[in-house]
C-alpha cells in the first residue's frame, strides 16, 4: 500500500532521561533529516552510509543556531519496521530537547504522526499482521514475564501461524464444495461429504483448543481481579502482607481495622493478579466503616476470584453463612486461617455448604500453607486444561469473538452437512467461519476497527 505523506514523533517516554529519540518515516525523511542535521565534519545525512550512526548537530536551517548534539541514522524501506524510509534520531533526553527537535520536523515537512501510526504503516505496509501489531502493545504492557513470553510469540506470528494452518483447511473445504456444486452431474457428492464431516470436525476442534486459552490469556494480558473478603480480624489484611511479602495493612487484633479497600498488585507464578483488600463485610454502626462495607460489596461482584477467609478457631457467624452463600456462583478459593489454634470450625460442615471450592488451611502467624494458595491460584487460571508452560495463548478480546464466531458458523456447517442439506447452505457457513479468522490477522476485517485497534497504541509507536 503506497502512503505518500511523511510522520514524526517522539519514540520515547517523556521526562528527563539520558537519551530521547525522534523517529521520522516516509518518502521524505531522508530530505528532512538533510534539512536539519549537519555533521561534526559539515556533511549532510544522505552523503554518510545507510545504517550507521553518525554524530553531529541538529540546526535550525533558518537561523543556523545549533539545537542539540545527536547521533542519527538513515534506513532505506522495505528493510525498516514501517518498510519505509526511516531516519531516527538519538538527541539528550528530556521535554526541551526532543520538542525542539521534533517542531524543527514538522516545520520541515513531516507532519505529527498520530497514536501507533508507526505500527498501522507495517500492518499497512505488510511487514505484520494485524495480530502481531496488537501483540506490540502487549508486550509493552506485559506484566509479568509469563505475559511477555506469550506476547513476544505472538509478534513473532504464533497465534497467526495456527490461525493460517486452520484457514487454509477452510479454503481447501471451499474448493471440494465448488467442484461438487460445478459438477454435481459427476458422482463426487459422497465423497465430498465425507471429506467435509471430517474436516469439519477438525477445524471445530482447532478452534475450539484455542478458545479455551482465551480466560487465561485475558488474565495474563490484564490481570486476575482479586478480592479478598470475610469477617473482621480473621486475616485479611495478614494474607495481603504475607503475599506482597511487605507490611502494606494495618494489622491489629481490632475489629474493623480496615475501613476502606487496599488494592495492590503482584505477580504470582507468572500470574498478574491486581488483589483488594476489603473492610470485613458485616452489619456495623460505624459510618465510615459502613461504607467501606459497602464498597466491599461492590468490588466482589466484579471480581474474577474471590479468596474467602474463615477463622478456624471461631464458630461460624451470620457473616460467614452470608458470604458462603454469595459464592456459590464465583470462582473462589477458601481459606481456613489460624490453624496453629485449637479448632471450633467443621470443616465437612464448610464443604457441604460450599460445594465445589478449594479448602486450604493456612496459618499466617506460622507461614504455614500460602504456597498451596499461589498454587491454587495457578490451577484455577490455567484450569488443568493449559498448561502454565503454554505460551500460544489467546489474549485479546478482539480475537476471542472472532473466534466465538468462527466456532458458532462451523458447528452450523457441521449440522447442515449432517442434515444432508445443499452444499450451498455449507458454503455459506465455511465461508462465514473464514472470514471470522481472518478478522484475527486482519485479513478480512473493517477499515473501522483497524482505526479503532491503533487508537490505543502509544504516540511514537
Amino acid at each position: 500500500m503506497y502512503i505518500d505523506d511523511t510522520i514524526t514523533a517522539i519514540a520515547t517516554a517523556p521526562g528527563e532521561a539520558g537519551i530521547g529519540i525522534v523517529r521520522i518515516s516516509g518518502e521524505k525523511a531522508l530530505d528532512i533529516a538533510d534539512r536539519i542535521f549537519q555533521s561534526n565534519k559539515g556533511k549532510k545525512l544522505s552523503q554518510m552510509p545507510v545504517r550507521r550512526m553518525t554524530y553531529g548537530y541538529i540546526v535550525n536551517p533558518d537561523t543556523g543556531e545549533k539545537i542539540d548534539e545527536v547521533l542519527i541514522y538513515y534506513t532505506k524501506g522495505p528493510y525498516t519496521y514501517t518498510k519505509e524510509d526511516v531516519v531516527e534520531v538519538n538527541c539528550h533526553g528530556g521535554i526541551i530537547p526532543v520538542k525542539k527537535i521534533l517542531e524543527l520536523i514538522l516545520r520541515s515537512g513531516a507532519r505529527a504522526a498520530e497514536p501507533g501510526e508507526f505500527t498501522k504503516r507495517a500492518f499497512l505496509n505488510g511487514r505484520i499482521d494485524l495480530a502481531q501489531a496488537e501483540a506490540v502493545m502487549d508486550l509493552i504492557s506485559a506484566k509479568t514475564d509469563k505475559g511477555f513470553d506469550v506476547a513476544l510469540d505472538q509478534l513473532d506470528g504464533a497465534l497467526s501461524k495456527k490461525v493460517g494452518g486452520i484457514r487454509q483447511k477452510l479454503l481447501d473445504m471451499l474448493a471440494h464444495i465448488e467442484v461438487s456444486i460445478d459438477f454435481s452431474e459427476e458422482d463426487v457428492d459422497e465423497v465430498t461429504l465425507e471429506y467435509l464431516v471430517h474436516k469439519s470436525i477438525e477445524v471445530e476442534k482447532d478452534i475450539d483448543n484455542l478458545l479455551k486459552t482465551a480466560d487465561a490469556g485475558k488474565i495474563l494480558r490484564e490481570g486476575l481481579n482479586t478480592v479478598i473478603v470475610g469477617k473482621p480480624n480473621v486475616g485479611k489484611s495478614s494474607l495481603l502482607n504475607a503475599l506482597l511479602r511487605e507490611s502494606r495493612a494495618i494489622v491489629t487484633e481490632i475489629p474493623g481495622t480496615t475501613r476502606d479497600v487496599i488494592e495492590e498488585h503482584l505477580n504470582i507464578r507468572g500470574i498478574p493478579l491486581k488483589i483488594i483488600d476489603t473492610a470485613g463485610i458485616r452489619e456495623t454502626e460505624d459510618i465510615v466503616e459502613k461504607i467501606g462495607v459497602e464498597k466491599s460489596k461492590e468490588f466482589f461482584n466484579k471480581a474474577d476470584l474471590i479468596i474467602f477467609m474463615l477463622d478456624i478457631s471461631t464458630e461460624l457467624t451470620k457473616e460467614d453463612l452470608q458470604i458462603m452463600e454469595l459464592l456459590q456462583k464465583k470462582k473462589a478459593l477458601i481459606l481456613v486461617n489460624k490453624i496453629d489454634l485449637p479448632q471450633r470450625v467443621d470443616l465437612k460442615e464448610i464443604k457441604e455448604l460450599i460445594e465445589d471450592k478449594k479448602i486450604i488451611k493456612i496459618s499466617l502467624v506460622e507461614e504455614k500453607g500460602l504456597e498451596a494458595v499461589e498454587e491454587a491460584i495457578e490451577e484455577l487460571v490455567y484450569r488443568g486444561e493449559i498448561k502454565a508452560k503454554d505460551r500460544l495463548l489467546v489474549t485479546n478480546v478482539r480475537h476471542k469473538n472472532s473466534l466465538e464466531r468462527a466456532l458458532k458458523s462451523i458447528r452450523e456447517g457441521v449440522e447442515a452437512i449432517n442434515r444432508k442439506m445443499p452444499l450451498d447452505f455449507v458454503e455459506v457457513d465455511v465461508k462465514n467461519t473464514w472470514e471470522a479468522l481472518g478478522e484475527i490477522s486482519g485479513d478480512t476485517v473493517a477499515e473501522d476497527i483497524i482505526d479503532h485497534i491503533f487508537k490505543n497504541f502509544c504516540i511514537g509507536k
